[in-house]
């Protein structure tokens, strides 16, 4: 009885062990079936968004293209302004440096001149004697080799003098021909700058005539184009300079083990908890939007997706609102926006780690409803607010990293 007791107790176990594993398995790979039917609902949703755009860009007004094209051309040559600004001020930094090197170089030479001319004036004055003469009148065999060593010092000395002057003279040549080539240099870029403002007054004024014509509906288009515009180009401007600030923990940040992969596989990790995608690439319209958007209630606490440096921060009334943007060791810039005002928990110059909370989500700046904006870019960051999809400017899939 005891025997058959033993042996239910076993099967009982075994059967509860298997039915555990299969229940486990089937879970498992119904999560599975779950994900790639949403990956396809997402792709779907992605073709229809991208037909919907073809189809609105065949709609467009020939004045709307036209403000577009124009606007593209205005870009361009702000860009090349930006460029040209970068090349003077580096000029100007060489200029700079290559004239205090100048200063202090001179200063030494005239001080080893000084002391050539004392020497001569000494020699001089010492009349006929000679080296030999000082070896001569050396009284013994012990004087004799002191004074030979001496006057071995004081040949060296002179050499060396020698030397020191033709050298510094040298420099004093490569110091101004330096300081003549940047000068020419500059003069050139100046030259350039004006010639493409010129050519940017030209092309914003015929571009303020084809804005005139334009629809009230393609007005209220363009101006929000040009708002989130500005207010890339102030982010843009506080990166550069964070860029020079941080130098040191961007250093530190690319030497560190870059940060491990994360849960789903890739560089990224979600930003948020919970919530859902509401836009993802292209809004509902087919207008391109160049980020993630997930749906979730003012409040909602939002991580770092990745190790990185805070590089801006703000609290903008408009287009990002309340947003940080951190900058990762594969060289990535991500963006975070639309977040509730004063919630920021970071600072610019900071390191974060993945999964670090930087802010709380909202509703501020250029928004329709509560949500996290996700954004992410590559270098050079530049934002084309006539970008009609990715590859157009800076910005990527973000879900192409995560």
């Amino acid at each position: 009885m005891k025997t058959i007791f033993k042996k239910f107790i076993v099967i009982l176990i075994v059967t509860i062990f298997l039915t555990g594993t299969n229940l486990s398995i089937a879970v498992t790979q119904s999560e599975i079936n779950s994900q790639k039917n949403k990956q396809s609902q997402i792709n779907e949703d992605l073709d229809e968004a991208e037909e919907k755009h073809k189809e609105l860009e065949a709609q467009k007004s020939a004045t709307m293209k036209q403000v577009e094209s124009i606007s593209s051309q205005i870009q361009e040559y702000e860009n090349q302004i930006d460029d040209l600004d970068s090349q003077i001020a580096d000029v100007n930094a060489k200029i700079a440096s290559a004239e205090e090197k100048l200063q202090e170089t001179q200063k030494e030479y005239d001080k080893q001149e000084e002391m050539f001319k004392q020497r001569m004036v000494a020699m001089y004055e010492a009349g006929d004697t000679s080296y030999l003469d000082f070896l001569l009148s050396s009284k013994s065999l012990t004087d004799f080799i002191s004074n030979y060593y001496l006057v071995s010092e004081i040949a060296q000395m002179d050499v060396d003098l020698l030397e020191s002057i033709e050298k510094q003279k040298d420099e004093i040549e490569t110091a101004k021909k330096q300081i003549e080539d940047s000068k020419q240099t500059l003069t050139t870029a100046k030259a350039s700058k004006e010639n493409v403002a010129t050519q940017l007054k030209s092309s914003k004024a015929e571009k303020d005539k084809y804005v005139s014509q334009l629809s009230e509906e393609e007005k209220k288009v363009e101006a929000e184009i040009q708002e989130l515009k500005a207010a890339n180009q102030k982010i843009a401007n506080e990166i550069k300079e964070a860029e020079r600030k941080y130098a040191e923990q961007l250093r530190a940040l690319q030497n560190s083990s870059s940060s491990a992969p994360s849960a789903s596989g890739g560089f990224f990790s979600r930003p948020i908890s919970g919530g859902t995608i509401t836009c993802q690439g292209y809004y509902s319209s087919g207008k391109f939007h160049g980020a993630i958007d997930y749906g979730v209630s003012v409040g909602t606490p939002v991580y770092a997706a990745a190790d990185g440096v805070v590089m801006s921060t703000a609290n903008l009334q408009n287009s990002y609102g309340t947003y940080v943007v951190i900058r990762h060791a594969n060289g990535l810039q991500s963006y975070y926006c639309h977040g509730t005002r004063g919630s920021i928990r970071v600072s610019p110059g900071q390191i974060v780690s993945r999964g670090q909370q930087i802010m709380l989500s909202g509703n501020t700046g250029n928004s329709t409803g509560p949500h996290l904006h996700f954004e992410v870019r590559k270098s050079p960051y530049n934002y084309n607010g006539y970008a009609t999809g990715y590859g157009q400017d800076s910005r990527v899939n973000p879900l192409s990293y995560m």
